[in-house]
């Protein structure tokens, strides 16, 4: 059976220290799903203010034709301005409001002069030397895990959520409800969007964080998410995940976004090699 290849896969290898024999791999991967376009963004940004730092984003855009990929492109540009522009000793958690609050606000605009309906989630992690910061709107998720176990997640802003929080439903019944993909924030909507915080102050070997859209977390338990990224470096990972999420859509996916963020010892980068880029890996065909 032929089937559209994902828009693709990268490996970021980044042997700079970020910890105490610490450094970062991680890798993104996309696919456009059974849908006609791909409205999910994703983004890796480095600042050279910065150096041992950076930022990971995941935007699902919506909005009909072209404006859920203009909103979410809108929130890549506006994290990758901000984050390039931090002076060290600022408030991280003030960095992920700012990039929130403009984008929120970018998108509003863009709606009134394009005459679309533009709507985006977001997800974004920073990573800094002994710290992880994260914030997100939406159901766009971030999974934390160690050691082959779930060590946390984000919670939607979506309504079935909030029906799993109020005891009228549960996890298998808010999967397939009709109602799933009902989101009770979101950037570009008429009110200012609530934005959930996070963080771990000490970053050890093996913590991995992943950043995904709906089309992918949809079909996965935590614990299927966990072994899959325990047994695999990020990029397989990606990869295996995407296939997964293809099989189990029978036809009817939507657009599919990771992003997979590790922190592993440093002395498993080979001496005198600088940080090496894999832009142009060739994507898988599932």
């Amino acid at each position: 059976m032929s089937e559209q290849p994902p828009l693709g896969v990268r490996s970021t290898i980044n042997p700079a220290t970020i910890a105490a024999g610490l450094r970062i791999t991680a890798c993104t991967g996309q696919h456009i799903g059974d849908r006609a376009e791909q409205q999910d963004r994703v983004g890796i940004f480095t600042s050279r203010r910065l150096p041992d730092s950076a930022l990971f984003v995941v935007a699902d855009g919506m909005g009909g034709k072209t404006g859920g990929a203009m909103a979410a492109q809108q929130v890549m540009s506006t994290a990758k301005n901000l984050f390039a522009e931090y002076s060290v000793g600022e408030s991280i958690e003030a960095l992920l409001t700012e990039i929130v609050r403009e984008a929120h606000l970018v998108i509003r605009l863009s709606a009134l002069s394009t005459e679309k309906e533009p709507h985006s989630t977001i997800a974004a992690l920073i990573v800094q030397p002994h710290r992880a910061d994260w914030a997100h709107v939406g159901d766009s998720r971030l999974y934390r895990f160690n050691a082959g176990k779930l060590a946390g997640r984000t919670t939607d802003h979506s309504y079935v959520e909030q029906l799993v929080n109020e005891g009228k439903l549960d996890r298998k019944g808010a999967s397939s409800h009709r109602l799933s993909n009902l989101l009770t924030h979101a950037l570009g909507t008429s009110k200012q969007p609530s934005i959930d915080f996070d963080s771990i102050d000490a970053l050890a070997a093996g913590d991995t964080f992943m950043l995904c859209s709906d089309g992918l977390w949809h079909y996965f338990t935590d614990q299927e998410l966990a072994l899959v990224l325990d047994g695999f470096p990020p990029r397989q990972a990606s990869e295996r995940l995407i296939q997964i999420a293809r099989e189990r859509a029978g036809g009817g996916g939507d657009n599919c976004t990771v992003a997979i963020v590790r922190m592993e010892p440093v002395e498993a980068t080979r001496p005198g090699r600088g940080p090496l880029i894999l832009s142009n890996t060739q994507p898988p065909r599932y």
